[in-house]
């Protein structure tokens, strides 16, 4: 009798853990990486959050909180939708999970039967057509292009859509390009949803505070689908809070009470010190942490500047989130070292053991031309990492 499910013999390992893993052995080893693989801010949690947390702490939050959230959390992030995004949700539309990660498990466990297709535009955040086959869904992977800035057109949209479509899932700003999909470009997916009444919106917003050019705006904006999404969002990026675990999503009614339902039979309420801290934290102007966004501002344009000075890499200009994505399919078939360069998961590695530095393959990401490189570090390690890796490609 095989050992292990078939599910978990399927599932890929998260290829930015999977770097992250790897670099931290080549550290153990005595090795001086510069880690550009993990989707984490560099800066500390702002210490307004942590002073609530403390306070959580004297105040014996230590019970178990409801399984879909705090009240109290559940009130502000239904400020913060409307402060910030102008939906408008009842305490009953929300759940609050442990990180965005499970609430679009969720999401995906409540609403995927086997067969059913979730349009996934590339690049995707890596997790996105694993927890879709996880509850028997198939991925339909929509290919885009630098020429588009790594946006879905409608056309393509329209063309992946067939009678099994049962979601789309997409992020912006999105991880790993950065691209941020306008109101208009919105509002022309949606003139082709409104035509399939029974497909779903997963609008993974978790990037919604680190942009550059302002105007975010949400699919559920628009009143013909707003009882057709599921906002998916959280305060590990634009509040430096990754390691707290605190994610939610604003959905219909039916949906959002389903999530609570399964949520309760796997891990129940989230953290209660970490929702007590995120209650602080979103009702809080996000020109609080401004000053990280101007920051990754920054640091894009340094390293789009140090990447256009390497013959290679093909760079679109991100938008928001802390990554590029650059082409790098000009070095396949180049050799060193006895070793053919065949592919991006060849080339990251390369620049993991000749550069000292960490990236994640594209592939990943379903674009096998491209690297995701994380700007989330300092500005000298920014530096240091284009130097190494322009001098191993000389």
């Amino acid at each position: 009798m095989q050992l292990l499910s078939d599910r978990v013999l399927n599932m890929a390992t998260s290829a930015t853990l999977a770097m992250a893993a790897k670099a931290r052995e080549l550290r153990n080893e005595g090795k001086d990486i510069i880690g550009l693989s993990l989707g984490e801010p560099d800066f500390n949690t702002p210490d307004f959050i942590k002073d609530a947390a403390i306070q959580a702490i004297h105040d014996n939050y230590n019970s178990y909180s409801p399984v879909d959230g705090y009240p109290e959390l559940k009130d502000a992030i239904i400020t913060k939708f409307k402060r910030d995004n102008n939906l408008t949700y009842t305490p009953a539309q929300i759940v609050v999970s442990t990180g965005a990660k499970q609430s679009l498990a969720n999401v995906a466990a409540v609403l995927t039967n086997a067969g059913d297709e979730v349009i996934v535009p590339c690049p995707y955040w890596v997790s996105y057509a694993d927890i879709v086959k996880l509850y028997d869904g198939i991925p339909v992977e929509v290919e885009t292009s630098i020429d588009t800035d790594f946006k879905m057109t409608p056309e393509q949209l329209e063309a992946a859509i067939t009678p099994k479509t049962k979601m789309i899932w997409f992020s912006s700003p999105c991880n790993p390009s950065g691209s941020i999909y306008s109101t208009e470009e919105l509002r022309a997916l949606a003139d082709v949803l409104v035509k399939y009444p029974n497909i779903y919106v997963v609008s993974d917003e978790i990037y919604e505070h680190i942009n550059y050019v302002g105007g975010h705006a949400s699919m559920a904006q628009f009143e013909d689908m707003y009882d057709r999404t599921i906002t998916v969002n959280g305060v590990s990026k634009a509040f430096a809070m990754t390691g707290w675990r605190i994610g939610y999503i604003g959905a219909p009614e039916k949906i959002a009470r389903a999530c609570n339902k399964i949520q309760g039979q796997m891990t129940s309420g989230t953290n209660s010190i970490a929702q007590r801290a995120t209650i602080t934290a979103l009702n809080e102007s996000p020109e609080r942490v401004k000053y990280m966004i101007d920051e990754f501002k920054v640091r894009r344009d340094l390293i789009l500047g140090l990447l256009k000075d390497i013959d290679g890499f093909e760079c679109n200009t991100p938008q928001g989130a802390f990554y590029v994505f650059p082409n790098v399919s000009a070095f396949f078939g180049k050799t060193f070292k006895g070793k053919t360069i065949n592919n991006a998961s060849d080339l990251s590695m390369f620049f993991l053991e000749e550069a000292l530095v960490a990236t994640v393959d594209g592939a990943a990401f379903g674009n096998p031309n491209c690297l995701r490189i994380s700007y989330a570090a300092s500005q000298e390690q920014i530096i240091e990492a284009m130097r190494r890796i322009k001098e191993a490609l000389s």
